[in-house]
C-alpha cells in the first residue's frame, strides 16, 4: 500500500514535466525542398504592390536594437520578417529554429531564393560578394578579410558581364534543378530583373537603385549602400553584419541549406499568409518571438482598415511575454521624438529601430488604445 501510494506521488509529480514533453517545440531542424517549396505555396498570397523594388534596406540604425533582442529573447524562437536583406543580420544575431520572411511583393520573394542559392553555394564571404555583384574575386581576399576590406576591393574590380550571365543561369539551375523548385516565365523574368540590379548596382546599390529621386552622396538619391549597411554598428560600436564575420555567413550559410528560411508573400493585412504560419507554429508548438516590421505599419495605418486587420492577424499567432516587434522610424516621422541624436544614426534620413512587446501592443489594441501609427511609436523603445 505505501509503495502504491507512494508511485501515485511520484507519478503526480511527474505528470507535468510530461506534458511539458509532450507539448515541446516541434520544428524540424531541416526541411526538404518539398516541405519548404509546399509551405511557400500554401501559405503564399496573391503578388501585390508597392512603390519601390527595395532591392536594399534603407535602415542605419536598424543594428541598435539587437544587444537588448539579445537580452529578451533566448535562442530557437521563431523569427518572422520583412524585407531584404536587414533580415539575415536579425536570424544571425538571435538564432531562431526557423524564419518566415513576408513581402507583398514577389520579387522579393525571388530576391531571397537568388540569395539562397548565392549562400548555399559560395565558400565563404569573398566569393559570395563575387557572385553576388559579378564581379571577378580579387586577390588578397580570406577569411579574415574585414568587411571594410571585403568591399572596399569588390568597389574597385570590374564588373564582367560574362560571368554574371553564367551565374544567372546557374542560380536559375540550382534553384530548379538542385532544389525542385518551380518557376514560371514571370518569376525567370523577376530574377533577371533581380540580379540584374545587383550587377549594374555593385556595392554601392542602395534603396533607390536604380536612381529614381535624384543624386546624393549617401548612396543614390542620399541612401546607405550595401557596403554602408554591412558596415553598421550597434550603439557601442559592435557590426553584427551577416557578413561582419566568416562565423556569422557560416551559421547563415547552414540555415539556408537546411531550408530553414521561408520566403512568402504576403500582404500584413491579408487573410492568409500570417495565419497560416501561425498555424503551423501551433501545430509545432512554436512561439513567434521576433516579428521585424521595418515600418510597414506606417503605410498601413494609411490605408483604410489594413493596421487593424494586420493586429488581428497578429493575434493569431503563438506568443510569450518576449514576443517582440522590432521597428523602423523614418527621422521625418512628426509626433516621437527619439532620445538619440547620433548623426551615424540618422544617415540617410532613418532613426535607430524601435522595440515593442506584441502582447502589450495587442492589450492597448484590443482595449481600443490604438488610433494612429503615432500610439504604435509611443509603444516603442
Amino acid at each position: 500500500m505505501r509503495f502504491r501510494h507512494a508511485l501515485v506521488l511520484l507519478l503526480s509529480a511527474l505528470a507535468p514535466v510530461f506534458a511539458g514533453a509532450a507539448h515541446a517545440q516541434t520544428i524540424a531542424p531541416r526541411l526538404s525542398d518539398k516541405e519548404l517549396w509546399q509551405l511557400n505555396t500554401d501559405f503564399s498570397e496573391p503578388n501585390g504592390y508597392f512603390r519601390s523594388d527595395n532591392f536594399l534596406s534603407n535602415e542605419t540604425g536598424f543594428q541598435w536594437v539587437i544587444p537588448e533582442l539579445k537580452r529578451r529573447i533566448p535562442p530557437g524562437g521563431v523569427y518572422l520578417g520583412v524585407g531584404p536583406e536587414q533580415n539575415f543580420t536579425y536570424i544571425v544575431a538571435l538564432q531562431p529554429k526557423i524564419a518566415f520572411i513576408f513581402d507583398i511583393r514577389r520579387g522579393n520573394m525571388i530576391a531571397h531564393l537568388m540569395y539562397k542559392a548565392l549562400f548555399e553555394t559560395s565558400a565563404d564571404r569573398a566569393e559570395f560578394l563575387s557572385k553576388l555583384f559579378s564581379r571577378p574575386r580579387p586577390s588578397g581576399l580570406d577569411t579574415a578579410s574585414t568587411p571594410a576590406q571585403l568591399f572596399a576591393a569588390y568597389a574597385a574590380a570590374t564588373p564582367d558581364s560574362a560571368l554574371f550571365r553564367r551565374q544567372l543561369a546557374e542560380i536559375k539551375s540550382y534553384l530548379t534543378k538542385t532544389h525542385g523548385f518551380v518557376m514560371n516565365d514571370s518569376d525567370s523574368k523577376l530574377m533577371d530583373y533581380t540580379y540584374g540590379a545587383f550587377f549594374g548596382g555593385g556595392p554601392e546599390i542602395s534603396y533607390n537603385y536604380p536612381n529614381r529621386f535624384g543624386g546624393g552622396g549617401f548612396g543614390r538619391g542620399g541612401m546607405p549602400t550595401y557596403a554602408t549597411l554591412q558596415q553598421a554598428t550597434d550603439s557601442a560600436g559592435r557590426n553584427w553584419a551577416y557578413l561582419a564575420t566568416e562565423a556569422n555567413f557560416r551559421w547563415l550559410k547552414d540555415f539556408e541549406s537546411k531550408n530553414l528560411l521561408v520566403p512568402i508573400v504576403a500582404d500584413f493585412a491579408g487573410p492568409k499568409a500570417i495565419r497560416s504560419v501561425g498555424q503551423y507554429l501551433k501545430d509545432h508548438h512554436a512561439i513567434a518571438s521576433a516579428f521585424y516590421t521595418s515600418n510597414v505599419e506606417q503605410y498601413l495605418w494609411q490605408q483604410r482598415d489594413d493596421a487593424q486587420r494586420f493586429y488581428r492577424n497578429v493575434a493569431t499567432l503563438p506568443l510569450d511575454s518576449t514576443s517582440t516587434f522590432i521597428r523602423s522610424i523614418g527621422g521625418g516621422f512628426r509626433g516621437y521624438n527619439y532620445p538619440v541624436a547620433s548623426p551615424q544614426a540618422r544617415l540617410g534620413g532613418r532613426l535607430p529601430s524601435v522595440i515593442c512587446s506584441i502582447d502589450v501592443l495587442l492589450k492597448a489594441f484590443t482595449e481600443g488604445h490604438l488610433t494612429s501609427y503615432g500610439d504604435v511609436i509611443a509603444l516603442s523603445k
